[in-house]
């Protein structure tokens, strides 16, 4: 059904790195989450209505909960589709992660809600009818939540939206949470006995679980998450194509909203080199990454010696005791300043997140390991930390 409506009202809608696209695909699909949730909502009722269920009455409630999540995430979209203003350079694209961050707060609510009722339930246990009706209500309902986790899931993976995969997670959860009060009056049909109470704490608990999972992902790239490693590959792999880059370093990933990343990093370039062309070539790339990538570039072009044979020799040297000290660990920014007395070493070590070892130990083993090799070798060190490219 989606891609049906997706070809009527999305024109170029494979075109997912256009801001448009996405958005319309993101008010489509919580337009048709609104509409299928009030469906189930009203159907659920109804089941618990007859049966005098508290679990299926809380599944109904937690669909009605539903509706008004995915009226958060079409409210996100809209707003986040928003163009950049005076105040807002960036655009607005965030909001669509706090709309994310709405969803997981009022599935983690429901789930505490329904923990309450259910407790009461299991304390003062009331009768329940399980008749045909109820038990199809359930058996429809648990195939809508499928598909909806399945078309949120796939859309949400098209358009990289952590907002719909936020919801089709709660789908998800909904389904499997059907699917134990289903349980539930199957054992009490068959066998007499009333589990409804125990299967609502169940519910209650899968919610909460699910919640808790919606609120991580929205929460991470809220926070700075590391960027995705095949975002990284791809931008080492355009940069380093062209061969006046020499190696790259500082790369750094700023995450505005989904569609809307800027990059800044320093390429390595020969200091002997041509200023115009290697500026020239900075350009290129840089184009080169906003149509491929649709990141927005700010390249810093770092000089480094290149015919100078004692200072290739130097550095190498160096980036081996480096990585004795850290096998991940790398060195970039390399100089030598020759003096009368002494030569001083100046780079920047990069330090890879989950070393132990404080700064200062880590500059004073390196340092130690060059005067043991060059006694008149003082290192200068700066430390940077991060991922290792």
């Amino acid at each position: 059904m989606i891609e049906f409506l997706a070809k009527k009202w999305i024109h170029n809608r494979e075109d997912v790195r256009d801001p448009e696209v996405r958005r319309r695909y993101g008010v489509l699909c919580s337009l048709t989450g609104i509409c299928l949730n009030i469906f189930l909502f009203l159907g659920k009722y109804l089941a618990g209505v007859l049966s005098g269920s508290i679990a299926i009455m809380a599944d109904a409630v937690n669909n009605l909960s539903d509706a008004g999540s995915s009226l958060i995430t079409l409210i996100g979209f809209k707003f986040a589709g928003m163009k950049p203003d005076q105040e807002h350079p960036f655009g607005h694209g965030r909001i669509e992660y706090l709309s994310g961050l709405a969803v997981a707060a009022a599935i983690m609510l429901m789930g505490v809600e329904l923990g309450r009722s259910s407790i009461e339930k299991i304390r003062n246990p009331e009768a329940v009818e399980t008749g045909a009706l109820s038990i199809g209500i359930l058996v429809v309902s648990v195939g809508v939540k499928l598909y909806m986790s399945h078309y949120n899931r796939s859309i949400g993976k098209k358009i990289s939206s952590s907002a719909m995969k936020a919801t089709a997670t709660d789908s998800l959860s909904d389904a499997v949470a059907t699917t134990v009060v289903l349980l539930s009056m199957l054992i009490l049909k068959f066998t007499g006995i009333n589990v409804d109470g125990w299967c609502g704490v169940l519910v209650a608990l899968f919610i909460l679980y699910a919640g808790y999972g919606a609120a991580r992902d929205t929460l991470d790239p809220l926070l700075g998450q590391r960027p995705d490693p095949e975002l990284i590959e791809e931008i080492q792999r355009i940069t380093l194509s062209h061969p006046e880059i020499l190696g790259i370093h500082d790369l750094v990933v700023h995450d505005y909203g989904p569609g809307r990343v800027m990059i800044s990093l320093h390429g390595e370039v020969s200091g002997d080199g041509d200023i115009f062309e290697l500026h020239d070539v900075i350009d290129c790339i840089e184009k080169e990454l906003k149509e491929k990538l649709g990141c927005e570039a700010v390249i810093h072009m770092d000089p480094i010696e290149t015919n100078n044979e004692t200072v290739r020799r130097t550095r190498e040297e160096v980036a081996k005791m480096a990585a004795l000290v850290n096998p991940e660990m790398t060195i970039h920014d390399f100089r030598m300043v020759t003096g009368s007395t002494h030569t001083n070493l100046i780079f920047d070590i990069v330090i890879p997140f989950g070393e132990k070892r404080t700064d200062e130990e880590i500059r004073e083993e390196i340092s130690r390991r060059i005067r043991e090799k060059w006694k008149t070798y003082c290192a200068v060190i700066s430390v940077d930390h991060g991922d290792v490219l």
